[in-house]
């Protein structure tokens, strides 16, 4: 579908809030509820936020009516589905798809809980976890809360834990951007869910791929549109069972969130993910050494200072925190940061299909401007856009040449405490140099940069 023109800059007053808890609770930070904290869109005093696109969808739902207490409008149908037994040509060497009608939901854990370690499949993933090799640090489990509960955790005075939530720390093996200039490694978190079909029905008619995390809790509720990811292109990753922060786990629960993900997912499309993103960003040494353990190199998204992130908010549109408008301010001002000529790299950027809302501003209004950009962004999933072919996004297609599993080495290398703009040669055969970028944004800005840099710290905070 051929976007229609938008030309004038849009300016809208936000007048209020819902309170609607999300599915999976938010938190940043400071360890208030996302959108709590100064500068959020849940502030009492109205605010305006101004925002410009080059394109919008002539289909789009109009921005006043994607809201918390939206009604919820009709689903509909996947652009394709495939037969038990078709064998996948997006990449080589698959075997033929799984009949998802056999999926058995008693033979999974409950779902949106965090999975019971006691199970056969558990203590078997521990096991293995343990004949790895991978030495798991000595790391105690986080308080729920966020840095303010875990003050210690947050100083990290020696970096041993590098802890990306309170520090912005990462390491070598974490992908947290796309080494190309102006390469947009797309990526949507949560689902799959009753409105991804329109978002897929959106990237097949404009011909684009992207990464989706997927929920294990969501994939045995939606295995039919997991597997028309998968045939249709798109990379398929882990997002754990039932989305946990991670830090505040044990590692045997770690273990089994994202044992029981890789299962249900191979299950449904017959291979194995070789990615993960850890939920709300929340990853530390010990989470990152299991990761490399069960073969799952982390991803995250592109971070230019400790709260300001490619994270457009999204996810707070069905909850009321935030509003299309400041969305799309967000969206505005990682445009500007990801095509300065002092950005080097291309980006990763934070979005989901768990929701109608969500959706709806991807599909009307974000995309839509993507797509007009000049000069043009190249849009495509993680795994393309580390310059890598799809099938090293799955293990048992993987011939590991250019992408050895993580367990190939025995330790997780700590990065420096500092923002990312590291390559994108993160994870396993990257072939980028890291270029790290300074915690207090880009040195040499011209004033309207750096205010957008200032603007974006203060209206993005650590989310999903």
């Amino acid at each position: 579908m051929k976007p229609a023109v938008l030309s004038s800059l849009a300016t809208v007053a936000v007048v209020g809030a819902h309170n609607i808890g999300p599915l999976y609770p938010r938190q940043g930070s400071s360890g208030a509820p996302a959108g709590t904290s100064a500068g959020s869109a849940a502030a009492a005093t109205p605010t305006s936020f101004s925002f410009s696109l080059a394109s919008t969808n002539p289909t789009a739902i109009p921005l006043g009516n994607i809201l918390s207490n939206a009604p919820s409008q009709p689903t509909h149908a996947l652009p394709s589905t495939f037969a038990p037994g078709t064998t996948p040509t997006a990449v080589s060497g698959a075997p033929a798809l799984p009949n998802a009608a056999l999926l058995a939901p008693s033979a999974y854990p409950s779902l949106d809980v965090v999975v019971p370690t006691g199970s056969p499949e558990v203590q078997q993933w521990i096991q293995d976890v343990k004949n790895s090799g991978v030495v798991i640090p000595n790391i105690a489990p986080n308080a729920p809360g966020g840095c303010p509960n875990n003050t210690v955790a947050a100083a990290d005075a020696d970096k041993s834990r590098c802890w990306w939530t309170c520090t912005g720390c990462v390491a070598d093996t974490d992908i947290v951007d796309c080494p190309d200039k102006l390469t947009w490694g797309l990526t949507y978190d949560d689902g799959p869910s009753l409105y991804t079909p329109d978002l897929l029905t959106f990237l097949a008619a404009n011909n684009l791929k992207s990464t989706f995390f997927a929920v294990g809790s969501r994939v045995i509720s939606f295995p039919t549109i997991l597997q028309t990811e998968y045939m249709e292109g798109h990379q398929i990753a882990v997002h754990t069972w039932s989305h946990p922060s991670l830090t505040t786990l044990t590692n045997e629960q770690i273990i089994g969130e994202l044992g029981w993900s890789k299962k249900v997912i191979k299950d449904v499309i017959g291979v194995t993910p070789t990615h993960f993103r850890p939920p709300f960003g929340d990853i530390d040494n010990r989470v990152r050494a299991i990761a490399k353990a069960m073969d799952l190199t982390p991803v995250i998204w592109t971070r230019i200072s400790e709260q300001a992130t490619f994270d457009t908010d999204d996810f707070d549109l069905h909850s009321g925190l935030t509003t299309a408008s400041h969305v799309l301010q967000n969206w505005n001002y990682i445009e500007g940061n990801a095509t300065s000529s002092n950005f080097p790299t291309g980006f990763i950027l934070l979005e989901h299909d768990l929701f109608q809302q969500s959706v709806d501003i991807a599909t009307g209004y974000i995309l839509p401007d993507a797509l007009a950009h000049q000069p043009p962004f190249k849009i495509e999933p993680v795994i393309s856009c580390l310059n890598q072919p799809l099938n090293n996004a799955y293990l048992e297609l993987n011939d590991n040449s250019t992408n050895p599993p993580p367990i190939s080495a025995t330790t997780v290398v700590t990065g420096s405490a500092s923002a990312t703009g590291s390559s994108g040669s993160g994870g396993s055969g990257g072939n980028g140099s890291n270029s790290a970028v300074s915690t207090v944004g880009f040195p040499g800005l011209g004033p309207a940069l750096a205010l957008t840099l200032t603007l974006l710290s203060g209206t993005t905070f650590l989310l999903l």
